[in-house]
């Protein structure tokens, strides 16, 4: 029987990302030396310089990226780690915000993009993904390119621009001189567009 347009097909989409389970379980066969190294690279990759003291309210710790042509910012204490090159399985019938599912340790993780968020297009291009959360990875970010990590000054950033709707500029807390976008955590991960229902259905 054919598939209804707009309906994943699930059996295919399981059998996906069950090869992925079985390639990253290959993969984080890691010795505990390994493991610890991995670790060691990540916690300097965002440490925050320590020459620039940080005084609450007045400046942030961010990680600056790239996608579909726009530069974003998000504070470090919102990203968990950095995938840099995840194998996604996409969904057909899955809005253009939900890129795809990829495995993250063995758990299904939605990876989305930013673009749709904003009036834009996607991007069809692969890269690093951001993994999002508080406690718990909850969402990964699809980007073109991880740039840095940087200290961003309150007062060096502009109010959001008038030109966004009230649900798009809920997501900026501000814009640096050079146009990137940094996007508010909090308002980020409790976006209802960002919130999908994975059922035999469809997603919702």
């Amino acid at each position: 029987m054919p598939k209804r347009e707009g309906v994943i097909d699930w059996e295919k989409a399981r059998a996906r990302l069950e090869e992925l389970e079985r390639a990253t379980e290959a993969r984080e066969a890691f010795s505990d030396e390994a493991a610890s190294e991995q670790l060691d690279a990540r916690a300097r990759a965002l440490a925050r310089p320590p020459e620039i003291p940080v005084v609450p309210g007045s400046q942030r710790e961010v990680v600056r990226f790239r996608a579909a042509g726009q530069s974003y910012a998000l504070e470090s204490r919102f990203i968990l780690e950095v995938m840099r090159a995840p194998e996604l399985t996409p969904l057909p019938g899955a809005p253009p915000l939900l890129r795809g599912l990829t495995l993250l340790r063995g758990e299904v993780l939605p990876v989305v993009e930013l673009a749709p968020l904003f009036g834009r297009p996607a991007a069809n291009a692969n890269g690093p993904v951001l993994v999002v959360g508080t406690t718990r990875p909850e969402l990964g970010l699809r980007t073109d390119e991880v740039s840095e990590v940087a200290v961003l000054t309150g007062t060096e950033l502009l109010p959001a621009p008038p030109s966004l709707e009230e649900e798009e500029g809920a997501l900026v807390s501000g814009v640096s001189p050079d146009g990137t976008l940094v996007l508010e955590g909090e308002s980020l991960l409790g976006d209802s567009r960002l919130v999908f229902e994975l059922s035999e259905e469809g997603v919702a």
